[in-house]
């Protein structure tokens, strides 16, 4: 009779009793595995930023032997499901068998005239994945990751942004025994192990592509050779109703990552928000700096674009990996979950219905990390994943984002 080995497994509990959810939350998934645990991943949501730490500290001795990161988070997300601003802990175990896993803590310094990040593992040649759990209020992780590759190269980096239910200084982070409350923490994974990456933006666009002509800063001012202004009022004159109402509650900007594309559709584009616009200018303020000579097509976010946009990616996955996926952290952010989808567990169910039942587990982030077309970033309205299959090896191009291969 075949013995059936699981290398990756998930626990998952919900109370106000803090410290007894993390150490149930870990236990469960240390049982799950088949063998001893390399790699343990918690999640906690919590009122009292001392109850977390409390909770974080049990949940690091449980898990005493392995290596260990873990997070304050609003929502987390365990067995199939999410909880969302309700005292609950989420664990995750992995067995990663010959892989290298080195463990680390970032610190800010500030020089005279920039920010020096330190404490980041030296790069080896074999590194194939790094996880990020940042404090969003004392690190600054938009520019990190923007020139993560100057250190790192095309390693792919998944993680998100913590927070806790107070906002500033109820963050925490945990690692290796260790409790941090600014910085972030992670693990860069390396060795004989078989790493891909989901990222789902989740956004479709409308209207059409359309070269930056002219811009200042993250100001876009024409859009080819025309006002800007009047190119988004053209595009938003031709929508039906319904589409107009999207772009009222939340109009984004694709910027595409493939230039020499004959067409660019939705998934070629790193989405950005449109944070305001400037009559007299007839301009349009983007969350971005975008260079002149780049492409860009206006977007819009709904739920059933965003269901779509995850399941499509989730099975070019399967379709595209040679080997049974076994794992599978995910980063969601706390604007999808019941904000976006009728339920918090939409982004947990998605993973397990198209890729089975494997160990998930991770948060509601305040800011996502992932890939997109080989180089990282940054998201926000996204669901982020760093998905274990069985084999070994692994190759950039395995990673996927919204309709590309991916790295990053």
């Amino acid at each position: 009779m075949a013995v059936l080995t699981s290398r990756f497994a998930d626990g998952l509990a919900v109370g106000a009793n803090l410290v007894e959810a993390a150490e149930t939350a870990v236990r469960q998934a240390l049982a799950g595995l088949s063998g001893p645990p390399d790699l343990v991943c918690f999640f906690i949501c919590g009122d009292d930023p001392d109850d977390v730490d409390r909770a974080g500290r049990r949940a690091m001795s449980v898990a005493s032997g392995a290596d260990v990161i873990g997070c304050s988070a609003t929502g987390v997300i365990g067995h199939g499901q999410g909880v969302e601003l309700t005292p609950a802990v989420s664990a995750w175990a992995a067995s990663l068998g010959g892989a290298r896993i080195d463990t680390f803590a970032l610190e800010t310094l500030r020089t005279e005239d920039r920010f020096v990040v330190v404490g980041l593992p030296e790069r080896v040649s074999d590194d194939r994945a790094a996880i990020l759990l940042a404090d969003p209020y004392t690190f600054p992780t938009d520019a990190f990751i923007e020139h993560s590759h100057e250190v790192l190269g095309n390693l792919p980096i998944v993680g998100g942004l913590a927070n806790g239910l107070k906002g500033r200084g109820s963050v925490r982070l945990f690692a290796n025994g260790e409790v941090h409350d600014s910085g972030a923490i992670g693990v860069v994974i390396g060795g004989a192990v078989n790493i891909g990456t989901v990222v789902s933006q989740g956004c479709r666009p409308i209207g059409p592509s359309m070269v930056v002509t002219r811009a200042e800063d993250n100001v876009l001012l024409e859009l080819a050779g025309q006002p800007a202004l009047a190119r988004l009022e053209d595009i938003v004159s031709a929508l039906d109703e319904e589409d107009r109402d999207l772009v009222a509650t939340g109009l984004q900007i694709g910027i595409a990552m493939d230039e020499y594309a004959e067409r660019h559709e939705r998934g070629d584009f790193l989405i950005r928000g449109v944070i305001g616009i400037d009559p007299e200018r007839e301009a349009v303020a983007v969350g971005d700096v975008i260079e002149i000579g780049r492409t860009v097509r206006f977007q819009v976010r709904d739920a059933e674009t965003a269901d779509e946009d995850l399941y499509e990616l989730l099975d070019a996955h399967l379709q595209q990996h040679s080997g049974r996926v076994e794992g599978a952290l995910l980063f969601s952010c706390n604007g999808r979950g019941s904000g976006m989808f009728d339920s918090a567990d939409h982004d947990a169910l998605a993973v397990r219905e198209t890729l089975g039942p494997i160990g998930v587990a991770g948060f509601f982030a305040a800011g996502e990390v992932g890939p997109v077309s080989g180089h990282n970033h940054v998201h926000g309205f996204t669901a982020s994943l760093l998905v274990f299959s069985s084999g070994t090896g692994f190759s950039s191009g395995t990673g996927l984002s919204t309709g590309t291969g991916a790295g990053a």
